[in-house]
């Protein structure tokens, strides 16, 4: 009766904090329409369990017909970080379809980026097993903070403006669709619902980034300063994160020097 348990959690005690946003994040931006058949997306971290729990209960009381599968690509994990995930699939009561790739051989032996080759390699091979599925739709466990942290990683280190979308059609993979139903979860919730259910998740399971001192180690610090950096300015406001995601809602293009829309560059100077 474990799983149980953990599921009841949802939606006692963390209701409010859990289970509302998850729910108004898929109806705020249109996530699942009938007769949908989704992949949730499962690679072992807290973030992507809790998705499928919250896909697990919402199925059963949706107002509207749609089907599930959950997936789990093994990209070559050590055994025992396998044997986890279809631990804790067991103990939150979900059926998981494993399927295997090389996307740790392959990005080894490219060299260069492998954080970059391997997100992009993952991607194509969910979609594509989504879709032998029957599936229209994958899911991943992005959430809130994730999208506000890459708003400022975008601004700081890319010179642009952007932000993760809550949803996007597949430009390779005609008919299929992505999306993030945890959206508006923040991630301390998250973090206190595993703790309160005694759980315990992968956290990076890749054999290729352990030993890496530079390069793609780079980038996950600069997420982690991004991190202390709005922990330290939410000391002096608490409500930053709020204000950083209302504003990629309300941006004002009358007093935007310039902007990119389908690929094209559009300056203020084109209207002025």
């Amino acid at each position: 009766m474990e799983d149980l348990k953990i599921e009841q959690s949802l939606t006692k005690r963390f209701k409010t904090d859990i289970w509302t946003p998850f729910v108004k994040g898929i109806n705020k931006y249109e996530m699942i329409q009938p007769h949908d058949k989704i992949a949730v997306c499962i690679s072992g971290g807290k973030d992507s369990m809790l998705m499928a729990l919250c896909f697990k209960h919402l199925h059963k009381y949706s107002k509207f017909e749609f089907d599930v599968e959950y997936i789990v690509m093994n990209p070559g994990y050590k055994e025992e970080n396998l044997e986890l995930i279809k631990s804790n699939a067991e103990k939150i009561g979900i059926n998981i379809k494993i399927f295997n790739s090389d996307i740790f051989k392959v990005v080894d032996e490219a060299g260069g980026s492998p954080c970059y080759l391997c997100a992009r390699m993952r991607r194509g091979y969910l979609y594509e097993y989504a879709q032998s599925l029957g599936c229209n739709k994958i899911a991943l466990g992005h959430h809130f903070n994730d999208m506000v942290e890459t708003i400022l990683l975008s601004m700081f280190y890319g010179s642009e403006y952007k932000t993760m979308m809550p949803k996007l059609k597949s430009s390779n993979h005609e008919g299929m669709e992505l999306i993030r139903p945890l959206y508006l979860v923040h991630e301390d919730n998250i973090i206190r619902w595993r703790e309160y259910n005694n759980l315990k998740f992968l956290a990076c399971a890749c054999r290729l980034t352990e030993a890496i001192e530079n390069g793609d180690a780079q980038i996950a610090a600069k997420r982690q300063e991004i991190k202390n950096l709005l922990k330290d300015l939410k000391k002096i406001n608490p409500n930053i994160e709020k204000n950083i995601f209302s504003s990629i809602h309300m941006v004002n293009l009358s007093t935007v020097i310039g902007y990119k829309l389908d690929g094209k560059e559009i300056s203020f100077l084109d209207n002025y």
